[in-house]
């Protein structure tokens, strides 16, 4: 796995960060090389190759940001890549799953994980993920950190579910399709930036001020991201235009939502204070110019 190359190619902006982004892939390497002796080992590091580590950046660039507005040292820890590590592997365990569900055959330009290693495999290195994410959160011994982890799993699960069930309607609403994103997409934006928050030693606010950031941003992301892809895949997002009488007015609505929920984030993350690092996690907001 190569932090730059590919990830640079496919997102300038990208270039920006990827000497974050290298450390993040070497603490993930790390974690994965651990399990060298296992059959799964070779499957976990096709399953990574290609993810651009924004959601474990986001975490990262979070605990830079508590620690320039507390003015501590500017150091992160090996704890925080450790739950960098964990945040993407959460990330990647979620898409193993998603594309059996979605019945997706590529994910990032190459044949997906249960197209490659078929379902009975997948199903069992996705459990095996979670196997490393326990293990990871046993070595950071923080609770909170582990807390964060485990509501965000659930909520993942949970939004999946619920878009099986929505998926079978005649009728999806604009708020179901938020809370749908909210649980399935936004969880791990919100549990990345609030453990930066925590692992830099914020206060309750500013923990809270960041989580919410994440949140919204997370939302954001998803929203953006169906309006770029509406018309060509089979989502949530697409059953909602396709049943709307007036589709391509909604569509427009939805570029317009997007873009509230990144400037409510935006907000959000004023509360923190001004730092370097907050000036990187407002360029994240830019989707427009980055792609997660």
């Amino acid at each position: 796995m190569n932090a730059g190359g590919t990830n640079i190619k496919a997102n300038p902006l990208v270039a920006q960060f990827n000497g974050y982004i290298s450390k993040i892939e070497d603490a993930l390497i790390r974690e994965l090389d651990l399990y060298s002796w296992s059959e799964f080992y070779s499957p976990l590091r096709y399953a990574c190759e290609g993810g651009k580590r924004i959601r474990p950046l986001l975490l990262v660039l979070s605990v830079e940001a508590i620690q320039a507005t507390n003015r501590d040292s500017n150091h992160v820890t090996d704890d925080a890549f450790m739950a960098g590590s964990a945040i993407e592997l959460l990330h990647t365990e979620s898409v193993i799953h998603d594309d059996i569900i979605d019945e997706e055959r590529l994910r990032r330009g190459k044949p997906s994980f249960h197209i490659k290693y078929g379902y009975n495999s997948s199903i069992l290195t996705a459990d095996f993920v979670l196997g490393i994410i326990l293990n990871i959160g046993s070595k950071m011994n923080n609770s909170r950190v582990i807390n964060e982890l485990s509501n965000a799993a659930t909520k993942m699960s949970e939004g999946e579910m619920m878009e099986i069930r929505l998926a079978k309607l005649n009728d999806v609403t604009e708020d179901e399709y938020i809370k749908v994103i909210e649980h399935k997409t936004a969880s791990l934006f919100e549990a990345s930036t609030k453990i930066g928050a925590i692992l830099g030693d914020g206060n309750e606010d500013q923990i809270h001020a960041l989580g919410t950031f994440g949140n919204l941003l997370g939302i954001a992301y998803q929203i953006h991201d169906d309006l770029l892809d509406w018309n060509n895949e089979d989502r949530l997002f697409n059953l909602l235009v396709k049943r709307n009488v007036q589709s391509m007015e909604f569509v427009k609505n939805m570029d317009k939502l997007y873009k509230s929920y990144s400037n409510r984030a935006l907000n959000e993350l004023r509360k923190v204070g001004e730092s370097m690092s907050t000036r990187h996690l407002q360029l994240l907001t830019d989707l427009s110019s980055v792609q997660f």
